[in-house]
C-alpha cells in the first residue's frame, strides 16, 4: 500500500480513543464512517501496527493512513457504469440494480468507480471517489459521488440539511389513495415520505399495480421499502418488505431512483439530473415512458 498521509498526536490532557481523534485529522477521508471502515480495512496504522478504533492514545503517537490497492480483478475493470455527469469535484452515476455500493463484496459501486471515473486534480482529491449515499442492492437509479474530501463533507452537510431533493419511482402493490404523506418512525428516527400515484393498473394476481412517484424528506436505511409495506402497499418484488404469496420473483425489485437536484457545493450552480424509467416498468404501464 502506497503512504498517503502521516500525522503525529498532539500531547493530551486526558487519553482519546482512536476512532474520536482521528475525525478531521487527514484530508484524504473525513467522515466518521470512512475512518471507521478504513480502519476495519487496515488502512491506517499507530506506530507501524495495525489499528483498532478501541485503541486509547495518549499523545505522541504516529498516525499513517495508507491508499488502498486497487484490485485489478477483471470482473470490476469490466463492471461499467453510465455516468451522467462529472466535474473534478464530484461525479453523478446511473447505478444498475443487483450491484452493492459498498460493502466486503468485490463486485461493488465503490470497487469499480476508479474505472470509470477520471482523476480530480484538485487539492485533497481522493485516492479513489466514493459514494456520498447508498442505494439499496436491488435499487437502480442516481448515485452522487465525491471526488474530493471538501465535496464529501459539503454534499453530506446537504443531505443532513435536506437540500439535495431526490425523487424515486416504484411500482407498489394494492389499492391506493392517489397521493398522501407517510409519517411513520423508523428505528426511532423520524422519517417522512410524500407519494403520488401515477398510473393504476388491474393485475390478475395482485389486483392493482400503481406506478408510484416517491419524494423522502428523510434518509433512513430501506425507508421507501419499509413506508410503501406499512401502508399496506409493498415494492413489488422487494422480498423482505412483500406480503406472503405476493412476492415477484426473478425480475428484481421494482424501485428506481430517477431524480436528482441540488446546487454544486462549489460553483453554486444548479444541477438536476432526471433518468426514464427502466422497460421493466414500461411493460407494465402503458402510458409511463
Amino acid at each position: 500500500m502506497e503512504l498517503l498521509e502521516s500525522h503525529t498526536v498532539l500531547p493530551l490532557e486526558n487519553p482519546v480513543r482512536l476512532s474520536e481523534y482521528v475525525i478531521g485529522v487527514f484530508n484524504t477521508i473525513t467522515s466518521r464512517q470512512g475512518m471507521k471502515k478504513a480502519i476495519k480495512k487496515g488502512w491506517v496504522m499507530v506506530n507501524e501496527e495495525a489499528a483498532e478504533t478501541g485503541r486509547f492514545l495518549v499523545g505522541g503517537e504516529v498516525i499513517t493512513l495508507f491508499k488502498p490497492e486497487i484490485s485489478s480483478d477483471q470482473s470490476i475493470a469490466k463492471l461499467k457504469v453510465e455516468v451522467c455527469y462529472e466535474d473534478d469535484y464530484l461525479a453523478v452515476i446511473h447505478k444498475p440494480a443487483g450491484v452493492l455500493v459498498s460493502g466486503n463484496k468485490l463486485k461493488t459501486i465503490y470497487n469499480a468507480l476508479p474505472f470509470n471515473l477520471q482523476v480530480s486534480q484538485q487539492v485533497g482529491a481522493l485516492s479513489r471517489p466514493a459514494p456520498v449515499h447508498r442505494l439499496d442492492f436491488p435499487t437502480s437509479g442516481l448515485l452522487l459521488v465525491g471526488k474530493t474530501s471538501s465535496a464529501i463533507i459539503a454534499l453530506s452537510k446537504m443531505f443532513e440539511k435536506k437540500t439535495i431533493q431526490k425523487t424515486y419511482f416504484a411500482v407498489a402493490i394494492g389499492k391506493m389513495e392517489k397521493e398522501g404523506f407517510i409519517d411513520l418512525a423508523i428505528a426511532e428516527k423520524q422519517a417522512e415520505t410524500n407519494y403520488k400515484v401515477l398510473e393504476t393498473v388491474n393485475s390478475e394476481r395482485f389486483e392493482f399495480l400503481n406506478l408510484v412517484e416517491l419524494k423522502p424528506l428523510t434518509g433512513r436505511r430501506h425507508q421507501l421499502r419499509i413506508h410503501l409495506s406499512e401502508i399496506g402497499n409493498p415494492i413489488l418484488g422487494d422480498k423482505d418488505y412483500g406480503k406472503p404469496g405476493l412476492i415477484l420473483n426473478g425480475k428484481g425489485m421494482y424501485l428506481h431512483a430517477s431524480g436528482l437536484k441540488f446546487h454544486h457545493p462549489v460553483s453554486g450552480e444548479y444541477l438536476e439530473f432526471n433518468l426514464k424509467i427502466p422497460k421493466k416498468f414500461s411493460k407494465i404501464f402503458s402510458h409511463s415512458n
